[in-house]
């Protein structure tokens, strides 16, 4: 298993990073919090703790700016019906912090606001990871009114943004464009991040 991958941070977008280390470009899928705490770093050295996961179709690699998050995203999978994009949804819809308190506490309505979700699973994730979470050491932290639509356009980057990290998350287009820019007419100045994460809320 890879531990982690430390080389120059090349591209970033919500969904994934692209780190360049001896000559490779690794293409690494990340989850809102992880993309929050690299932007301003595209050019720097970084360190990203990953999950690699192989199958017959697939080889991936995840990527977690501490080993707190890459846990809890392990642990999540461990969980029937819930895989790898499930998990890293999960894991953008909230902070790290968020999420282990929501399973900490039993709260399966909170868990069950993202989108596919559903209360059966939110449950079955409490279930199996209450005890387990609460062991964890994360380190984790922290969004979005009514007004025209002229605060969104089409060419605000945020949007574009926004709407390109939902599509490759899985959701159609028309409707993540519709989500954000109800968000975005709400609150004109909110983050790519921000933005996203209510999103996954709405959609």
């Amino acid at each position: 298993m890879i531990e982690y991958i430390h080389g120059k941070l090349a591209e970033l977008n919500p969904t994934e990073a692209i780190i360049e280390a001896s000559g490779i470009g690794y293409n690494i899928a990340i989850a809102l919090p992880t993309y929050s705490a690299l932007v301003g770093s595209e050019g720097k050295d970084i360190i990203l703790y990953t999950t690699e996961i192989i199958r017959e179709d697939t080889h991936e690699l995840y990527g977690f700016s501490n080993r707190g998050e890459r846990s809890i995203f392990e642990m999540l999978m461990t969980v029937s019906g819930v895989g790898a994009s499930t998990a890293r949804m999960i894991m953008s819809a909230f902070q790290a912090s968020e999420l282990r308190t929501l399973i900490a506490t039993g709260n399966a309505k909170g868990l069950a606001q993202v989108k596919g979700l559903g209360p059966k699973t939110a449950q079955r994730i409490i279930v199996d990871l209450k005890d387990k979470v609460l062991k964890l050491d994360i380190d984790g932290s922290g969004n979005p009114n009514e007004l025209p639509m002229e605060f969104a356009p089409e060419d605000n980057p945020v949007k574009s943004e926004a709407v390109s990290a939902l599509t490759m998350l899985g959701f159609a287009a028309a409707a993540s464009g519709k989500a954000v820019d109800k968000i975005l007419k709400a609150d004109p100045t909110a983050s790519v991040e921000a933005v996203i994460r209510q999103a996954l809320k709405m959609l």
